[in-house]
């Protein structure tokens, strides 16, 4: 049985001294000597190899030779082949072609590694930039039309003719009855005065007639001031009696929101009895950040829509920009005013609010995805052709719908722009700028080392 053992282990052990010159010159990939072996050649290959240098053209790949690096860490570079300090033989960089005019930034890329990289492209277009913002609203009342209803003088309330909050009422319509002492003085005063013109107005002395119509007129304007209206005074002196209470009407039709009147209540001058506010058209207070307030101008138009008209949109214009700040929201409020025909739009209510704004109907527009910010710079990837990209610094404006940047400098209509994957561009082109800074110091140091 042993020597039947031994004979399959002289087999084995002949094919391998074989086959292993072939296996050699395979991995190394030279060609076999005139006498089978490698070495020769190999040594010369090595050798060979050893004395390129950078700046040097490859036989090999007929590609001048830049640098060597070690493929563990890009920032060691040497001009000659050798090890790296993690004791890995260097790799050459090449050059490719037309390099030598183009920025140290600008990188190379195959189709193949974009493919895998997940690079997207798009184009710089020019069209109309235009800001939609969305928020929501508060219904109020519109201040240029609320009034309130007092009296001049102290008296007490004898007749309601509005009971409760919420009325409708119309202009110059009876709100309520009051009897003041020193009205009704003032009356027989006016009857006085209304008596006496009337019989020395024929006086054959001027200063006598004179006299009385100034007293007429005195006491006239008197009433005036306290709101009587001419009719009520024409009727006093139709009828020659003093009235012992005035009726007070509305000044505007709206409706009443607030009531301090009640029959038998002492009225002091100057207090509130009602407050009336004229709805036909609403206010409406919004929020907006602040970055949107470059998009807001005075009198641009608003659409508002509520949850409980579905489908119906209201029509209005932004009335005033408040000029200060919310400190805690940081938010600016805007006032809007939309007509209101048939009172449908209540104050208090919520309203989504709708602002379209068009900036500039003419302008360089880019996505949003295409810049790299790092806070002191914007950078946008342009795609040169051939697998080449650059990197080029932007100056931006606003941003648009759709996440959508306005470029103010730096790129041109129809320009082919990288949209994903930039970041690990900006890495090689950071990385191979720095490296080329590196060697320009090299070259200027005595003895370019």
């Amino acid at each position: 049985m042993k020597p039947l053992i031994f004979i399959p282990m002289v087999i084995i052990g002949l094919l391998g001294l074989i086959t292993a010159p072939l296996e050699l010159s395979f991995w190394s990939g030279a060609e076999l000597g005139p006498t089978g072996g490698p070495g020769l050649i190999l040594s010369k290959a090595f050798a060979a190899k050893k004395d390129l240098k950078a700046g040097m053209v490859d036989p090999k790949t007929g590609k001048k030779i830049k640098y060597w690096t070690s493929p563990m860490d890009p920032t060691y570079i040497s001009n000659e082949p050798g090890k790296s300090p993690m004791g890995m033989d260097l790799v050459p960089v090449y050059e490719e072609e037309g390099e030598g005019q183009e920025p140290a930034s600008t990188i190379r890329i195959d189709p193949v590694t974009m493919q895998n990289m997940g690079v997207r492209l798009g184009r710089v277009q020019q069209k109309a930039l235009i800001k939609n913002i969305r928020t929501i609203g508060n219904i109020t009342f519109d201040e240029t039309k609320i009034f309130t209803v007092n009296t001049k003088f102290n008296g007490w309330i004898e007749k309601l003719y509005v009971n409760f909050v919420g009325e409708d009422v119309k202009k110059g319509q009876p709100l309520f009855e009051i009897y003041s002492p020193e009205l009704v003085t003032a009356q027989e005063e006016y009857l006085l005065a209304l008596n006496q013109y009337s019989r020395l107005s024929n006086s054959s002395y001027p200063r006598v007639r004179e006299g009385s119509r100034r007293l007429l007129k005195a006491s006239h304007t008197r009433l005036r001031y306290w709101d009587l209206t001419d009719k009520q005074i024409a009727q006093i002196g139709k009828t020659g009696r003093v009235q012992k209470t005035l009726t007070i009407y509305s000044p505007a039709a709206g409706v009443v929101t607030k009531k301090e009147a009640f029959k038998g209540h002492y009225v002091k001058e100057g207090e509130h009895q009602y407050e009336i506010v004229d709805l036909s058209s609403v206010w409406v207070d919004v929020d907006v950040y602040e970055y949107e307030l470059p998009w807001v101008r005075k009198g641009m138009a608003a659409d508002m829509d509520l949850s409980y008209i579905p489908g119906k949109r209201f029509k209005g214009k932004v009335l005033f920009i408040y000029p200060y700040l919310d400190p805690k929201t940081r938010t600016a409020k805007l006032r809007l005013a939309f007509p209101n025909p048939g009172y449908r739009l209540k104050p208090g209510m919520y309203a989504n609010i709708d602002l379209k704004s068009v900036v500039a109907k003419d302008s360089l527009v880019i996505p949003q995805e295409a810049v790299i910010d790092s806070g002191v710079r914007k950078i946008v990837f342009v795609a040169l052709g051939k697998g080449k990209f650059q990197p080029r610094e932007v100056n931006i404006g606003l941003e648009g719908n759709d996440n959508e940047f306005q470029v103010l400098e730096g790129l041109s209509e129809g320009e082919e722009i990288v949209l994903s994957a930039q970041f690990m561009l900006d890495s090689e082109s950071r990385l191979r700028e720095a490296i080329q800074k590196m060697l320009e110091l090299r070259e200027r140091a005595p003895g370019g080392h």
